[in-house]
């Protein structure tokens, strides 16, 4: 009995014709600049005597062709690469992505200063880091940092929240 080889189709062919999740993020990211870079076309210019930086519309577009062009290098690899059995997911991604809600949690409905604080500590630790003396420093100097990068440099406020208050009032 003669063994027939079967080939198997290249990702390129299988990819355009099938729901692939990853193939439909890719899709989706596309989508997503498209939109919001339409929607961007829209943003009012301010005129010359107050612009401090660059405009308004023009951070959002040059953010947006970022996306684009990091996609288009995603796209390049899922399409080049082969695909490898799938695994599962290590732990420490549902852990980060458990933090990133909490995140989002505290930093809308209590402070999103001590949301810093909270999350930087958390992805610290589940990440290996287990000095703690380390990680207590971190994630006090760590959103320090980023406060005054928003309030000094930038010069745009924090939300009001339970710390925030305490520096704006």
């Amino acid at each position: 009995m003669n063994k027939v080889k079967v080939l198997k189709k290249g990702r390129f062919n299988s990819a355009l014709f099938s729901l692939n999740p990853e193939f439909l993020l890719l899709l989706f990211i596309y989508v997503f600049c498209i939109a919001t870079y339409t929607s961007s076309l829209y943003f009012s210019e301010v005129p010359p005597i107050l612009m401090r930086g660059i405009q308004p519309a023009t951070f959002p577009k040059g953010l947006i062709v970022l996306i684009a062009f990091l996609n288009s290098i995603l796209t390049y690899l899922y399409f080049t690469t082969k695909t490898a059995s799938n695994k599962d997911l290590p732990r420490i991604f549902y852990k980060t992505i458990f933090g990133l809600f909490v995140f989002v949690f505290v930093s809308h409905f209590i402070d999103l200063f001590l949301a810093l604080i909270i999350f930087s500590f958390l992805i610290s630790y589940w990440w290996g880091e287990k000095n703690i003396l380390l990680i207590l420093s971190l994630s006090i100097i760590f959103p320090i940092l980023v406060f005054v990068l928003f309030e000094v440099v930038l010069g745009l406020r924090f939300p009001s929240g339970i710390l925030t208050n305490l520096y704006y009032n």
